[in-house]
């Protein structure tokens, strides 16, 4: 099994979003300016004897130019080269997206679904609380500066088959399936078990950088349930402890410039 990291360009952002409370005043300094930083947008890539499959997805790549809504381009930018289209990135390992048939899921966010259109013929893997949730948030408003950080094209795809995923399971041989929720109704991660590297853990937005994950772990900007998220911080913790696992982070551009990318690989 190999494991490739596909470079999906880069989303910039105030870093409040990403570790809450980051830039904060005080009597002394009451009026603090943000910090506005960059973040990198990945999928992956596994070459399993089951077939090729990706988890997550990336942005779609008309997002700034009316495909999200003006709140999200504004709040979230997107940018990426043409060398950073996911049919491009899989072409340096001469793929393409035909020759995937199972896509996994995180969750339904605009950065992790974004290229959903290019596998309508794929079966999709995802939390049930998650395509649940998704679904009922961008059809109970036609507003979609209520649908947070959903996208209601993205959400209506059709796809070969939605296969709804209750609890922990190993969804193919040395692939984990685990529940993270807490960013939001349903997200999960995937724990990879690999021949000569270990195990690899992504948590996607469960935790999404260094300093979240700690310790001590701290809040995101961006949480459904707060409870569950740091419960869910503590799980990757315990797990990566328990298989000295690598803890793949997916919004974290200073552990993405060390990762390797495609076409090199994990095995």
């Amino acid at each position: 099994m190999k494991v490739y990291i596909l470079d999906l360009g880069k989303l910039e952002c105030d870093e409040n979003w990403m570790v809450a409370m980051s830039t904060s005043g005080n009597k002394h300094h009451k009026n603090v300016l943000s910090h506005w930083i960059e973040i990198p947008v990945y999928a992956v890539l596994i070459d399993h004897p089951d077939g090729k499959m990706i988890f997550d997805l990336g942005c779609h790549p008309q997002a700034n130019e009316g495909y999200w809504c003006e709140g999200l381009v504004n709040t979230f930018p997107f940018t990426f080269t043409e060398n950073q289209r996911l049919e491009h990135q899989l072409a340096l390992l001469n793929i393409s997206p035909e020759d995937i048939s199972t896509v996994i899921l995180s969750h339904m966010h605009l950065d992790h679904i974004g290229n959903i259109h290019l596998f309508k013929h794929a079966d999709v893997y995802v939390s049930r609380k998650e395509f649940e949730y998704a679904q009922t948030i961008v059809h109970a408003s036609p507003d979609p500066n209520k649908h947070g950080a959903y996208v209601k094209a993205d959400i209506e795809v059709p796809v070969k088959q939605y296969h709804l995923i209750d609890d922990d399971t190993e969804l193919f041989a040395g692939i984990e399936f685990i529940s993270l929720t807490g960013h939001t109704a349903g997200l999960f991660g995937l724990v990879i078990h690999l021949k000569n590297e270990g195990v690899l853990i992504f948590p996607m937005d469960a935790i999404y950088n260094q300093t979240v994950f700690g310790p001590p772990a701290k809040a995101a900007g961006l949480i459904y349930d707060s409870i569950a998220f740091f419960k869910s911080i503590e799980k990757v913790r315990q797990l990566a402890k328990k298989y000295n696992a690598q803890v793949m982070f997916p919004h974290d551009m200073e552990m993405f410039e060390k990762m390797k990318k495609a076409p090199d690989y994990y095995c």
